[in-house]
């Protein structure tokens, strides 16, 4: 593994999750919320995330996967599906990254086939400049470019999920 610069502190992280939760608490007044992460790079995100937001809601947890090493395949398959049922429900879908979209693109495709009532998205980070498909962040916290990152559930194969702040991975 390279140097790991760090590129968002601890602190910072936490001040903006719960800026995020504050938002996603009054939009989701009086609604019946269930909130689905994607494993599992958003375990630690959707934790501090759903700590954050003041409005009771469910939990369920989706597994997709798209990423060999620090590369997209393109080619996105469902590993776990949620239990909970969706149906007529707002769906709010955590994520630690938005990046080419194509992970998240076929999350709410599946949602929606499920008949939720809604299906937004929350990413922790977003990287637009990577997008390949037509799908935003309705929520994020920060907005980063085109650079490979670990830490705060982000991984480099596996590994450095549990670094306490995002990190740029400088390769030589």
């Amino acid at each position: 593994m390279d140097n790991i610069r760090e590129l968002i502190s601890k602190k910072d992280i936490e001040n903006e999750v719960n800026k995020l939760g504050e938002i996603i608490s009054k939009d989701y007044a009086g609604k019946d919320l269930i909130v689905i992460g994607v494993l599992k790079g958003a375990f630690i995100f959707l934790a501090d995330l759903v700590r954050a937001i003041s409005l009771p809601c469910q939990i369920d947890f989706m597994q997709a996967q798209s990423y060999s090493g620090v590369k997209s395949t393109g080619i996105v398959n469902i590993t776990k599906d949620i239990e909970i049922d969706v149906t007529e429900k707002d769906v709010i879908v955590v994520e630690d990254i938005l990046d080419t979209g194509r992970t998240l693109y076929a999350i709410c495709e599946t949602l929606m086939a499920k008949q939720a009532k809604s299906v937004k998205v929350c990413a922790f980070l977003d990287k637009p400049s990577r997008r390949v498909v037509d799908i935003q962040a309705d929520y994020y916290c920060v907005q980063i470019p085109d650079n490979f990152v670990v830490g705060y559930g982000l991984d480099y194969d596996e590994q450095y999920r549990n670094i306490p702040y995002i990190g740029q991975v400088i390769q030589d």
